[in-house]
């Protein structure tokens, strides 16, 4: 079975890792890590917040989006590891300047450990079927 990436250069593959680190960190920061307003409803008193349910699903899609592209240039193991070592770091930048207990690192190994998965299955499931299309593909 053949791979459908070409040989790259050094140069590249450090350009492809940066691109795809540049966009997953983008995600947090378009989506929700502008977003530090918690809400408190006045009838009950719960607070919620701060991100709205319309912002995780907006940074999910891209994040999907941006491990794909990453599975088929970079391989599905350096895509995810990509993707969620970035955006964990886009996450921490926000998270460590705010916080006074210390626990920042708890919520950082979180996000690692959740992104880490969630983009693992993205990028094995794309180069699964992409293996399977070139499969089907008489040459």
């Amino acid at each position: 079975m053949t791979s459908t990436r070409t040989a790259s250069s050094p140069g590249r593959a450090v350009a492809g890792h940066l691109g795809v680190a540049l966009l997953a960190a983008v995600s947090w920061f378009a989506w929700m890590g502008w977003d530090t307003q918690y809400r408190t409803d006045p009838a009950t008193g719960a607070v919620t917040g701060p991100y709205e349910a319309w912002q995780v699903v907006g940074c999910a899609v891209c994040l999907v989006v941006v491990t794909v592209l990453a599975a088929r240039v970079l391989g599905a193991w350096r895509a995810a590891v990509t993707v969620a070592l970035a955006f964990t770091v886009a996450w921490s930048l926000t998270q460590a300047s705010t916080d006074e207990s210390g626990l920042w690192l708890v919520g950082a190994a979180l996000v690692l450990v959740g992104t880490g998965v969630g983009a693992a299955v993205v990028a094995l499931v794309t180069v699964a079927v992409g293996r399977r299309r070139a499969a089907r593909v008489p040459a």
